[in-house]
């Protein structure tokens, strides 16, 4: 009895430590989950924390490629240039909607990626106006777009934007790694595994990223050195061809003065020589009109054609009238000679100014050139050249109300706004032509009193 007496008082205790033993158990195992479901939650929570900032780092690489891909293109006129743009800018958009997705249940990070979307819009938007420019040869815009701060204003902002992403999500992963830790209190060794496992997944992404940025580092510091080599070479290449242009326009300007002082010397001594003979033939014959002083007088005549068409060419060739008597009577006789031929009426407002004979004869070439073209294109009624002098610079306007073009069109053979421009520019000015399909044309030139009477 006594035994199955401590038997009976076994079995109890044994059951009670049997379920002790299960409730320990079991809260063990319950313990060890909620630590598991805990720890794994939040290690699920890092892991698209991780995914976000790679998200952001990707985009913000996106931009910086996009970014290069234009100025390469910009700076070269390259396409190939254009493929890490495009793929860039493909890419962008993508990014984007992974990082909507990711902050769809943040206020505060929504709000800031909004802003940060709208940044990236502006910067491609300013990426593709200058590329565009670039494409359609406006020289003179997508510089100014390139030169402007406005680029580096929203580059900086999509920096500012970036950081302050990465920080909160950095914040969150910091939390989630308190998490961790705390859970480690539950299930030590469980916990301890996935801690270690995502450190050193950690510990391998910022190994990875180190290594990413080290390859992107070198790759910036070849593509800079590249930039700059190329930028080099079209300042010398550009040189280099400003002074063949301006040396090839003083060749034709003295081939032009050699040729006027042939026409002059020889074709209007002969000229004359004829003339002089005809009159000596005429005053031998009789009075009485005969088929011999026809013939002579129609002879006169054609000589007299002559004489005129030399003096016409000679003036077109080296206007003597701008050694004689100025560049402002030289400019009205220009234009009334022009009005008389081509039946365009031409107004004239010209203030005197003093300028050397190189920069007169500028001038003078500037009007002439877009008279003719005037002739040649507008299909122009009326017509006004104005020369305006200042303190510091000299204004030169030629305005018709004919049907204008689209500078875009202008085909790269044509050369006279170009050899315009040049001549302008190689005197210290700036030439500009206002023009557009059916509303006219406007040449409009400033050139620096100070460099041009140096």
């Amino acid at each position: 009895m006594p035994v199955n007496f401590i038997h009976s008082k076994a079995l109890p205790r044994t059951a009670i430590s049997l379920l002790l033993a299960l409730l320990a158990a079991c809260v063990l195992i319950g313990i060890n989950e909620t630590g598991h479901n805990r720890a794994r939650a939040e290690l699920d929570s890092m892991e698209r924390e991780s995914g976000t900032r790679t998200a952001l780092n990707r985009l913000l690489q996106q931009v910086l490629d996009a970014e290069t891909g234009s100025r390469g293109f910009l700076l070269t006129g390259d396409p190939r240039y254009l493929a890490p743009y495009d793929s860039a800018v493909a890419g962008i958009g993508q990014s984007l909607e992974a990082l909507r997705a990711a902050y769809a249940h943040a206020a505060q990070e929504s709000a800031i990626l909004q802003q940060l979307s709208r940044d990236v819009q502006r910067k491609l938007a300013e990426m593709e106006l200058s590329v565009r420019m670039r494409r359609q040869g406006n020289e003179d815009a997508w510089k100014f777009v390139v030169l402007s701060d406005v680029g580096q204003q929203q580059m900086e902002s999509i920096r500012a934007q970036s950081a302050r992403l990465l920080e909160m999500t950095g914040r969150r992963i910091d939390a989630s790694e308190d998490q961790v830790r705390s859970s480690l209190l539950y299930s030590r060794l469980g916990i301890a595994f996935v801690t270690l496992a995502a450190l050193l997944a950690f510990w391998a992404y910022l190994r990875q990223t180190t290594a990413l940025r080290a390859v992107g580092e070198q790759q910036q510091l070849a593509l800079q050195q590249e930039r700059d080599l190329l930028e080099r070479q079209v300042r010398d290449r550009t040189a280099s061809l400003a002074e063949l242009a301006t040396h090839l326009q003083e060749v034709r300007e003295e081939e032009r003065g050699h040729l006027a002082r042939e026409l002059h010397d020889e074709l209007g001594a002969l000229l004359t020589a004829a003339k002089l003979d005809v009159a000596r033939l005429k005053s031998r014959l009789g009075p009485e009109p005969s088929e011999v002083s026809q013939r002579l007088q129609h002879l006169t005549e054609t000589l007299n054609s002559g004489i005129a068409l030399k003096r016409r060419i000679i003036e077109d060739l080296r206007p003597s009238s701008l050694a004689n008597l100025g560049l402002q009577a030289s400019l009205e006789i220009l234009a009334r000679e022009f009005s008389e031929r081509s039946g365009v009426e031409v107004v004239t407002s010209l203030e005197p100014v003093e300028l050397d004979d190189a920069h007169q004869l500028t001038v003078y070439r500037l009007v002439q050139e877009s008279l003719t073209n005037m002739a040649k294109y507008a299909k122009a009624r009326h017509a006004e050249v104005t020369v305006r002098a200042y303190a510091n610079h000299v204004e030169v306007e030629v305005r018709d109300d004919g049907k204008g073009f689209d500078p875009a069109s202008i085909r790269p053979s044509t050369h006279g706004l170009a050899g315009m421009r040049h001549r302008v520019e190689a005197a210290g000015g700036r030439l500009i032509v206002d023009t557009r399909p059916g509303g006219g044309t406007r040449v409009f030139a400033v050139l620096p009193t100070r460099v041009l009477q140096a």
